[in-house]
């Protein structure tokens, strides 16, 4: 049985949202599955899954939130080297700068991203909540 974790950080409950929808599409797919919030998580817990989801929004200017989210990204990536990863997020402006972002720094740190990630803009809407349902299963 594959073992997901699923690591966010959410201010207004938006990327909570898609986070649960995420952990719904592994579990479907059979994985074992454990959502945490970005102060839970560690480096040391890295190499305790097959594949990790993270969902962060976008703040300020385009860019991960800085007080927990980031902290705890930038201690895990250097550990995810050939780990299978996805990434999602909302975002209230903007066009999506800080998920390419994002992204490029997780392939440059060798990450295989196992799936396009998801962003939506607020609330996730029907079809947010289903790219986020296949996140999860393309992690699995």
């Amino acid at each position: 049985m594959s073992k997901t974790a699923v690591v966010y950080w959410s201010g207004t409950g938006n990327t909570e949202a898609m986070a649960n929808a995420v952990v719904k599409g592994a579990k479907e797919k059979g994985a074992e599955v454990t959502l945490f919030t970005a102060t839970d998580f560690g480096a040391d817990q890295v190499a305790d899954f097959d594949a990790i989801a993270f969902g962060c929004p976008s703040m300020g200017t385009e860019e991960l939130e800085d007080s927990e989210f980031e902290p705890m990204f930038s201690a895990v990536k250097d550990q995810l080297s050939g780990k299978k990863i996805a990434l999602f997020g909302s975002y209230g402006w903007g066009d999506g700068e800080w998920m390419r972002n994002w992204e490029e720094d997780c392939k440059a740190c060798g990450a295989v991203l196992a799936a396009d990630s998801v962003i939506c803009n607020d609330a996730p809407d029907d079809d947010a909540t289903a790219q986020c349902e296949a996140l999860g299963a393309a992690l699995v």
